[in-house]
């Protein structure tokens, strides 16, 4: 889809055709179907409608049954539905429609069970290492405290705060101008 104009088909295509099944198609095969996304070609004669089903929703009891059911009253209504995408869009030659079941729920499922293993392993790690830290306890530095040193260097202390030419810093210079 690279062109703006095959980007509105598709996103129209997948509007007609989400509201079709959820108002127009009474096939009760179809089970809680949502479509999920839609590729048209670039020369739009042909749409690709990717859906998933909520199982449980119809009546199945597995999602292996839901998908099947599901795949059949979606391939019996396909001409029902092209023809309401084709009054809709306004065009000449209407794109035929392929029904393709997403993997994004199973690749999501896949990703929260390696997950949840990631997280047990680290769990187990972190129980098996105890509470010992790899470090000090406590790895901030803390300031130096400065010790008071009261051996007489005050005038040493005193030197240093004169300047060159005898001044101390902080006295007032209007004694200099008389």
């Amino acid at each position: 889809m690279a062109s703006p104009r095959v980007r509105k088909i598709a996103d129209r295509i997948q509007i007609i055709v989400a509201e079709m099944l959820e108002r127009r198609i009474k096939d009760p095969r179809l089970g809680f179907v949502t479509v999920t996304d839609v590729r048209v070609s670039g020369d739009t004669q042909q749409a690709t409608i990717f859906y998933t089903v909520l199982a449980g929703a119809s009546g199945q009891a597995s999602d292996e049954e839901a998908m099947a059911a599901t795949a059949a009253a979606l391939e019996s209504a396909k001409g029902l539905l092209r023809s309401e995408v084709g009054k809709q869009l306004g065009m000449r030659h209407v794109p035929t429609l392929e029904f393709v079941p997403d993997a994004l729920p199973e690749s999501a499922r896949h990703l929260d069970e390696v997950l949840a293993k990631a997280r047990a392993l680290d769990e187990e790690v972190a129980a098996r290492r105890g509470s010992s830290y790899a470090g000090e306890e406590d790895p901030y530095k803390k300031p130096r405290v400065a010790e008071d040193e009261d051996d007489g260097d005050d005038e040493d202390e005193d030197r240093d705060d004169q300047h060159e030419d005898g001044d101390v810093p902080g006295e007032d210079e209007s004694r200099l101008d008389g």
